[in-house]
């Protein structure tokens, strides 16, 4: 076997790990705030996210590293390039809603919940369900 095709597997199956590692935290971080994610909900929630990050970009009150994030959450999401293409079960799409989960974290400790609160487009229910879903202190 090449030893170039040995270094293209090694990355890929740690890329592979990482992701399943990433999916079994947020899947324990969800448990331990009570289990009360709503999929339904969530499923409904990319288009509310999608403005809630545009709205977010906006505001010029929130600090520009987390603007700069969350614009470049923006160009991935509307990106064909994936990490993991989308024609991949489960981890194709699994890997865009960790690169969300991951931003909006970081959006939340550095922009504050109000910030979210305020622009949040959607429903009160799927504003909890988000929350749950990135963790977010209550």
């Amino acid at each position: 076997m090449p030893e170039w095709l040995i270094v293209v597997l090694g990355v890929v199956a740690g890329l592979v790990v990482l992701w399943l590692a990433l999916i079994i935290v947020l899947w324990v971080q969800q448990r331990r705030s009570g289990g009360s994610v709503d999929w339904r909900a969530v499923l409904r929630l990319a288009p509310d996210v999608v403005r809630l990050v545009r709205r977010l970009v906006a505001d010029p009150s929130v600090p520009r590293a987390t603007r700069w994030w969350l614009g470049g959450l923006l160009v991935y999401l509307l990106s064909p390039i994936d990490l993991i293409p989308d024609f991949v079960p489960v981890i194709g799409y699994a890997d865009d809603a960790i690169v969300v989960v991951v931003a909006l974290r970081f959006a939340i400790r550095h922009a504050g919940r109000p910030a979210i609160e305020r622009h949040w487009p959607g429903t009160p229910e799927g504003l909890r369900s988000l929350l749950a879903l990135v963790g977010a202190p209550r």
